[in-house]
C-alpha cells in the first residue's frame, strides 16, 4: 500500500524571521475504480481502506445493496516512475445480476465526486434507489451524547495530528459506541470508507447510529447517509440547502454546528431527546 505522509522542506515565516524545517503532509494521490474492466470513476484520495472507499460509492450510488453483490475486487497492474506498484488503479467484479452502471451514470459520477449534484431530479434519484425507510427508524439520541462526537471524532484522527490536512468521518451508536472512523482528504471518501467497511461487515442497514463528519454537510454526504440506512447525521459545520432538503425529505436527523453544549436542528428534531 503508498505511503500516507511524506515529508517535505519548508520556510517557515514567524515575525519576520525566516527558519527552514521539515513538515509533514497528507498524500493525495488518484484513485481509478473500474467495474468489469469499464472505467467508473477517478476520485483524489489519501491511500489506504480503498476497498472499503470502493464498496462504499458503490452502495451510495445504488449500485450495490450487500456484501455478495460484489464478486471481487483486486488492484491492476501500475507503477510509478521508480518502478514500483502505485495501486491507484481498483477493478471490482459485480455478481451475477448485478447491474453494471450504465454509460449515462459514468458520466454523472465524474460530476458527483467532483462537485456535488443539485437539483429536483437528484432528489428524486436518491429516493428511487434508496433501499430503507428511515422515517420507520425509531431511534432517539441524547443530546449531551451528540454534543460529544465531535470531541470523539476529532480523538480518532491520528493522521490529521501529524498533518493537520483530513476531513473525518465516524459510525456511532446512538449511546455514543465508536464503531468505526477513518480519514480522508476528500469528505466523502472518509464516509464511504466508513459505510464500505461497514456494508463488508454485512451490517446493513445501519439503523440506531449517527454519522459524525468533520467539516460541512453536503448533498453527497446526506445521499451517503440516506442509502446506508443511517438515522441521524451530525457535522460540525453547516449544512447545504439541498442538504437538508434531502434530509428532510428521507427522514434523517440533520444536525449541523455542533459545537460544546450548541447544536442546530435542521430536520427531524423529535430524535434528539
Amino acid at each position: 500500500m503508498g505511503r500516507v505522509t511524506v515529508r517535505r522542506k519548508t520556510t517557515r515565516l514567524t515575525d519576520g524571521h525566516r527558519a527552514e524545517r521539515i513538515d509533514t503532509l497528507v498524500v493525495e494521490e488518484p484513485l481509478e475504480l473500474r467495474v468489469g474492466g469499464e472505467s467508473l470513476q477517478v476520485t483524489m484520495r489519501t491511500p489506504g481502506d480503498d476497498f472499503d472507499l470502493a464498496a462504499g460509492f458503490l452502495l451510495s450510488e445504488g449500485v450495490i445493496a450487500k456484501p455478495s453483490d460484489i464478486v471481487s475486487m483486486r488492484y491492476c497492474a501500475g507503477v510509478d516512475a521508480d518502478g514500483e506498484q502505485t495501486y491507484n488503479l481498483l477493478d471490482i467484479a459485480l455478481a451475477k445480476g448485478v447491474e453494471p452502471p450504465t454509460k449515462a451514470a459514468k458520466r454523472n459520477f465524474t460530476v458527483t465526486s467532483a462537485c456535488g449534484v443539485c437539483g429536483k431530479d437528484s432528489l428524486e434519484d436518491v429516493r428511487t434507489k434508496a433501499i430503507w425507510d428511515l422515517a420507520e427508524d425509531g431511534t432517539t439520541v441524547d443530546p449531551a451524547v451528540l454534543a460529544d462526537l465531535p470531541a470523539r471524532l476529532r480523538e480518532s484522527q491520528k493522521i490529521f495530528d501529524k498533518t493537520g490536512g483530513l476531513h473525518a468521518a465516524a459510525l456511532f451508536t446512538a449511546a455514543g459506541e465508536l464503531l468505526a472512523a477513518k480519514e480522508d482528504v476528500g469528505r466523502h471518501n472518509a464516509v464511504d470508507k466508513v459505510v464500505g467497511w461497514v456494508l463488508q461487515q454485512g451490517r446493513l442497514p445501519l439503523r440506531g447510529t449517527v454519522l459524525a463528519v468533520s467539516g460541512r454537510a453536503s448533498f453527497e454526504l446526506v445521499q451517503k447517509a440516506v442509502m446506508a440506512g443511517i438515522p441521524v447525521l451530525a457535522a460540525v459545520s453547516a449544512p447545504s440547502s439541498l442538504a437538508a432538503d434531502l434530509a428532510d425529505e428521507s427522514g434523517l436527523t440533520l444536525a449541523g454546528f455542533v459545537r460544546g453544549d450548541t447544536m442546530n436542528l435542521y430536520t427531524h428534531p423529535d430524535r434528539v431527546r
